[in-house]
């Protein structure tokens, strides 16, 4: 079967995913067209007319039998722009959804992207999400706003879109399940996201001075992609750190062998995020032997249950419950006790292409060839 994969906003995750399923199913013949993750309003309208009518669009005309695209390609202008292209099957992956995005102070206000959203999940044949909170939210958030519009708003749009969407996770490389231990009984956490607003860090931040009180010795690395503007919180973590005697690994790691030795060496890891449609970073900490410390919201009750710090918008509260979950965490790993581990074991690309390549294989099927 000829598939081709469009990865409209190439950013870490969206590139870590479409590697693992090129890999996973060798036997398919895979064209792969991405766009660099960055401008962000341009590239999630504009990678229509980038592909349409650039070098790309003889690709696209090709008689393929199957595209995968992520959700942040411009779909139905593709289609428009590339006629061939609304004629074969497509399979739609939402590695996340604009109306559970939290706003920066200097976001532009435009429902465009929402929009965008919409639009391309009924162009889609097959809708997947990588987890069931990030399903949930983009159809109780396109309900809202298709009930904001003023006239002519058709009815049974959400329908549609939920009677063919599914949950299909993102799995984890098998390297991420044979990361060697190396933890002391000097407690040791990571924190590993994107260095962004959306992550938490006045959260971290915040509960990091109230653990210092405890006077309990212990290391954060503080690693994952950085930017070049950043919020301020991350100067005054890092001096509080240095301040406490704390300071681990600081910023990104370009090795992944480093990287998860980190993850081996830690005892939890730590997720401040007031969004995280599915928390792959977690869920690879989690692999590695890590307790995690999340919010008892988004979609951590899915791989973990309840149990977690709980979260809500009041940052003191947050960083109380969090700053609690470390003190266990801690007083766990200086007892030399062995923590219980939610098992992420079956989120691995081993044992998932299979269900991968069926769900795909069902798009290109029920569709029938272009």
């Amino acid at each position: 079967m000829k598939v081709l994969l469009l990865s409209a906003y190439d950013a870490d995750s969206h590139k870590r995913w479409r590697r693992g399923l090129v890999a996973a199913i060798p036997q398919w013949q895979w064209t792969v067209l991405t766009l660099p993750p960055r401008y962000f309003n341009w590239r999630v309208r504009g990678n229509s007319l980038s592909w349409g009518r650039g070098e790309a669009a003889t690709v696209l005309k090709q008689p393929w039998d199957l595209v995968v695209a992520t959700s942040m390609t411009d779909l139905s202008a593709l289609r428009g722009l590339v006629p061939e292209l609304a004629r074969i099957p497509t399979a739609v992956y939402f590695h996340e959804n604009q109306f559970d995005y939290p706003r920066s102070e200097d976001a532009i206000d435009s429902v465009e992207p929402q929009l965008l959203n919409i639009y391309t999940a009924l162009c889609g044949d097959l809708l997947l999400f990588n987890s069931e909170y990030n399903r949930t939210t983009l159809l109780e958030g396109a309900q809202e706003l298709l009930h904001k519009l003023p006239d002519h708003v058709p009815k049974g749009i959400c329908r549609e879109i939920a009677e063919k969407s599914r949950v299909l996770p993102v799995p984890l490389e098998n390297a991420a399940f044979q990361v060697p231990q190396e933890r002391s009984q000097h407690p040791t956490f990571i924190w590993n996201h994107r260095w962004e607003y959306d992550k938490g860090p006045d959260i971290l931040l915040a509960a990091l001075r109230r653990f210092g009180r405890e006077a309990i010795p212990y290391t954060l690395h503080v690693v994952g992609q950085q930017f070049r503007r950043q919020p301020a919180e991350f100067a005054h973590i890092k001096k509080l750190l240095v301040k406490q005697g704390a300071l681990g690994a600081w910023g990104y790691r370009e090795s992944v062998a480093e990287y998860r030795q980190l993850l081996g060496s830690s005892h939890g890891v730590i997720s401040t995020a007031r969004h995280d449609f599915q928390g792959l970073a977690v869920l690879e900490a989690v692999a590695a032997g890590c307790q995690p410390l999340v919010p008892d919201n988004l979609a951590y009750p899915e791989w973990f249950g309840r149990g977690g710090w709980r979260y809500s918008d009041d940052v003191e509260s947050c960083a109380a419950n969090l700053c609690a979950a470390m003190v266990r965490c801690a007083e766990r790993a200086q007892s030399a006790a062995k923590a219980r581990l939610p098992d992420v074991s079956g989120m691995n690309w081993e044992q998932m292409a299979a269900e991968y390549r069926d769900v795909l294989a069902e798009c290109q099927a029920v569709r029938g060839p272009a």
